[in-house]
Formats: C-alpha cells, structure tokens, sequence
C-alpha cells in the first residue's frame, strides 16, 4: 500500500513537471514569433538595416497658477482710494453743470434756436453764479444750464475776462437747489500731486478723470500780446467740453478751471491746463460786481537773458529780463524806463538791445519774464507802486513806477 501511495504522488509530481515544461517551451515560441514582428533594438545600429524610429508627440502639460492674493493692507488702499474718488464725485458732480450756447437756426427752420457750442461750469455761491471760461459764453445770445440731476434754466452773463479767460454767469434757482464747490489754494500745489476734472467732454454730462499736476508756471497766451500766467498743467483727460469746468484736488477743492488742451488731434493727449484758482479769486469778484476786471500792467516787452544772450551783446548781469520795447504812454515810459535802441540777429532771431535789464521787483529776483508778469498779475493791483530793480549801463538803480490798466 505504501509503495502504491508513492508511486501515485511520483507520477502525478511527473506528470505536472512535464506540463511545465511544455508551456514554457509553447511561451517562449509563441514570444520568438511575436518578437520576430516587432523592430528589436538593442542600443546599437544594426550593419545591415537602418535604424527606424518613431518619435511620439509629447502629452501637453497643463498649468494651472493661481495669484497669490494680495496682502489685506494693499487691498485695503486701493478700497480707501476708490472711495475717496466716489466722495468726491458724489459731493463735486452736483455743482458741475453743462452750459449750452444756443444762436438762431438758419432760416428754413424758423425761430426754433440752435445750439452753437458747449462747455463746463460750476456753481460758487447760493446766488446761482456759475464760473466758466470766457471762451465758452463770449459773444452768446442765449445761454442754457444743464444741472446733474436733469433740471435746465436760462443763464445770463455777469461778465467776462478775455485776459484771464475767465466769465461769470447767473440762473435763477432756489438756493436750497444750488451746491457750490469749495475754492482751494493753486499757492502750494506740488508736481505729483492729484488733479481730478469734472466735465462734459464732448457732452457728456457728469464725466470724472483722474491724474496729477505734471507742471506748474506754465504760461498760457491770451487775448492780444498777454499772456495768462503761472497756469497749471494736468495729465488728467480733458478734451472739448471739459472747458470751463473744476480741477480739484485730493479733497475736492477747486485748484485751477479747465481751459485748454495741446494736441495734434484736437483730443486729449495728457497735457492740460487750467486756470489757476488763486486768478479766479482776484478776478470774478470783479466780474460780478463790475462786469469785468482791470488788470495791471507795466508796459513793456522783454526777453528773458541767456547765456547766449549774455555772450552776443555783452551783457553785464547774467539773469534778468532784457527791456526790449516799452508802450507809449505807459507806466514803464512814464517812470523812465529805457527799451532796446537798436536790433541785432542772433541765430535768427532779431532782439533788440541796449534797453534796461529788470533783475528785481520789490526786492523779489527776477530771472525770467514769466517770473515777472506773474508777479505783477497775481500780486498787484492797478494804482500800486511798484520797485524795480534794474540795470542800465552797467550800473544798478531802483526805479519807482505805478500800475496801470491794460488798454
């Protein structure tokens, strides 16, 4: 029995070897023939047949980056200045108004008036008086104010300032309806700081743009051979529409009116001028009262001297302004100011020399003719004896002279 038992357990064990051994055999003939269909490389050209690949196409990777959220204090900023901006807009916007002129139609639409042109204003006081630019109202019949909320009345002009190119002019609304603006101080404004401009650029009621005083002391021509002085320059958008409108700055006093643009276009390319705010203040008391404003003026035409000029006529100070001309009749001729006596080129240029060279004005240094004018616009008033300091012939004097109005 027990030699039956291992002769079972031998020829099963046999039986299961052999079968083993007859699938690995059925494997790997199965693999030789699979491999013998498949290109082998084994890290070296074959001699007799070329290498051939197949290069397949990379599997784009997709990557996801996700900002890193800003810190809570720059937030925080960026949310104050937002609502600084909508303060202001929300307390300045129902001062501004949109001024309409409006002329008679041409004939084949009988008395119905037209309008002929548009610009900016704002209120500043109770009694419904509205600053803008002379240039916006001069010469209209008939005038129209347009306030923020929709309500439109009649305007009549107060007067007008071709000089300053400023204008006044009323309506006739209850003051409890009226929020005039709050004047500030054009004496200290900085390069840098905010410039804000509330208007109608192009008749649109009630548009805001931002920027910064990128000059200050610019001059501005006028009417005539004058000139506005110490005028201030923005970035901020202002285009046709904005004129007469406010400059604020960053708590929404006004700084300067919005009078013009330099452009190739006729549209805002980032250099616009205002008004200073402290002219406004000398002159439209003035205008309400008296209709107009007389400014003060000297009486001459000059240059401001340069190192080219010192060099050419042999000048004998190296700053100042150069006397070139001086009005008949005027308060220089009268306190015995000398202009130039004869003409000379200089790179092209006729200047005319040996007049007298103003290098102070009541003891202030004078170095340019801006400085000059804008002293005398901004500081004195027709009457006011004024002294100057000058050199003649290479000697220094004081010479006393008293303001008069500009013809």
């Amino acid at each position: 029995m027990k030699k039956m038992d291992t002769s079972i357990r031998w020829t099963r064990s046999a039986a299961g070897s052999r079968s083993m051994w007859v699938t690995l055999l059925l494997s790997m003939l199965v693999t030789a023939s699979i491999l013998s269909c498949v290109p082998f490389s084994s890290g070296l050209p074959s001699v007799s047949q070329p290498v051939t690949t197949s290069a397949a196409s990379p599997t784009p990777v997709l990557v996801v980056v996700t900002p890193t959220a800003l810190p809570e204090g720059v937030i925080a900023e960026a949310a104050a200045e937002e609502l600084l901006l909508i303060n202001i807009y929300e307390r300045v916007n129902p001062a501004v108004v949109n001024i309409e002129v409006l002329g008679p139609a041409p004939a084949p639409f009988g008395d119905d008036l037209f309008p002929e042109g548009e610009g900016s204003g704002f209120v500043i006081d109770k009694e419904g008086r509205i600053v803008t630019n002379n240039h916006v109202v001069e010469g209209a019949e008939e005038l129209q104010v347009t306030f923020y909320d929709g309500t439109i009345v009649e305007a009549r002009v107060l007067g007008t300032d071709p000089y300053s190119d400023l204008a006044v002019i009323e309506v006739d609304l209850p003051a409890q309806l009226l929020r005039p603006v709050s004047l500030g101080d054009s004496a200290g404004l900085r390069v840098g700081q905010w410039a804000i401009a509330i208007g109608n650029p192009f008749g649109l009621e009630g548009t805001m743009t931002t920027g910064v005083v990128s000059a200050l002391g610019r001059t501005l021509p006028a009417e005539s051979l004058f000139a506005i002085p110490e005028v201030i320059q923005t970035d901020a958008a202002i285009n046709p529409g904005n004129s007469g409108g406010p400059l604020l700055d960053a708590q929404g006093l006004v700084i300067g009116v919005n009078t013009a643009i330099r452009s190739t276009t006729g549209t805002s390319m980032g250099v616009g001028f205002a008004v200073p705010v402290n002219l406004l203040k000398k002159v439209i008391p003035h205008l309400i009262s008296e209709g107009r404003y007389d400014h003060p003026q000297l009486g001459i035409r000059g240059i401001t001297i340069s190192p080219l000029l010192v060099e050419e006529l042999d000048l004998p100070v190296g700053t100042g302004v150069l006397i070139s001309e001086v009005t008949a009749n005027s308060p220089a001729e009268k306190a015995g100011i000398r202009g130039g006596s004869r003409e000379v080129s200089i790179q092209g240029r006729l200047v005319r020399e040996g007049g007298d060279i103003i290098t102070a004005i009541d003891d202030q240094s004078i170095s340019q003719f801006e400085a000059l004018l804008s002293y005398i616009v901004m500081n004195t008033e027709v009457g006011q004896e004024i002294s100057l300091g000058i050199v003649r012939d290479g000697e220094e004097m004081v010479v006393k002279a008293v303001l008069g109005p500009r013809p």
